[in-house]
């Protein structure tokens, strides 16, 4: 059910169309609540059907023109009775994580490639930890005031801790490995 509150969210932060959503999932919320774009232009249906969500009016015609959304007072609603539910933290569903598992199975000989393929995902890690940390250094520097803004830089922290930690454990399985 989180897509639809991220949609939400997204709109109510300002209002745009599917387009202008999709690309801004892909810098923002993407980060850490991925959707395709069809799953996107799909839930922003339901959204409007439910009546959450509205097309704003537009002076020319409809056919080829890009609908923009805004979010109204039943989504608003919604979103504000979703944020106060309890949530309990979710297991973690890591494909990399599954085939170490494997590999310990079938053994390492089998696994043809781990080592290289946590090197890879290490450096991948060290490149969004890189992305995030310069969003930090243009976004949130001097630190935020607005508490608005000190959420949206916890949300953004959390990323950076969360990278740390890859980076930290790779590094080590990694090592562990290069011992055989």
């Amino acid at each position: 059910m989180s897509l639809p509150h991220a949609i939400l969210t997204a709109l109510l932060e300002k209002p745009s169309s599917g387009l202008e959503l999709t690309r801004r999932f892909d810098r923002s919320i993407g980060y850490f609540w991925s959707s395709t774009h069809q799953q996107i232009y799909r839930e922003l249906g339901k959204l409007e059907q439910a009546g959450r969500i509205r097309a704003l009016p537009t002076a020319a015609p409809a056919r080829g023109q890009k609908k923009e959304y805004e979010v109204l007072p039943a989504g608003r609603e919604e979103l504000a009775a979703w944020v106060s539910l309890p949530e309990d933290p979710r297991p973690v569903r890591d494909p990399l994580l599954l085939r170490m598992r494997a590999a310990a199975v079938v053994g390492l000989d089998g696994a043809n490639g781990m080592g290289a393929e946590l090197r890879r995902h290490l450096a991948l890690h060290e490149r969004q930890l890189a992305e995030y940390r310069e969003i930090e250094e243009r976004d949130f520097t001097p630190a935020p005031e607005a508490d608005a803004d000190r959420l949206r830089h916890l949300v953004l922290r959390g990323g950076i801790d969360l990278e740390t930690f890859w980076i930290g454990w790779l590094t080590r399985a990694i090592g562990d490995l290069a011992h055989d």
